[in-house]
C-alpha cells in the first residue's frame, strides 16, 4: 500500500486558490504594510508566497497583533477556549 501524504498544504485546493480578480503579481504595499501592537488583523494568505504563511486552520480568522518578530508579526487568536499565537508575514495579513 501507498502511505498517505501528510504535508502542510494537503487538502487545500480551494483554500489556496487566488480569486480571479486578484490574480497576478503581489502589490508591493502588501509586503511593506506595517501594523502596530494591538491592531486587529485578518489572516488572508497569499498562496503565491509560501514563506511565512500560517497553518490552514487559521485562514480567515481575526486576531490581535501582539509583537513584531523580525519581519513577521505574532497574532493572538482565540481557538475555542484557548488563546493561540500565530507567526505570519505581513503579506498574509489584512487590517480590519
Amino acid at each position: 500500500m501507498v502511505r498517505k501524504s501528510k504535508g502542510a498544504r494537503r487538502r487545500t485546493r480551494k483554500k489556496l486558490r487566488k480569486h480571479w480578480k486578484e490574480k497576478g503579481k503581489i502589490k508591493i504595499r502588501r509586503w511593506l504594510q506595517e501594523f502596530n501592537i494591538g491592531d486587529l488583523v485578518v489572516i488572508k494568505p497569499d498562496p503565491s508566497v509560501h514563506k511565512g504563511m500560517p497553518f490552514r486552520r487559521f485562514f480567515g480568522r481575526m486576531g490581535k497583533v501582539v509583537e513584531k518578530r523580525g519581519k513577521a508579526y505574532v497574532i493572538e487568536i482565540r481557538d475555542g477556549k484557548k488563546v493561540k499565537r500565530v507567526i505570519s508575514l505581513p503579506v498574509h495579513l489584512q487590517k480590519v
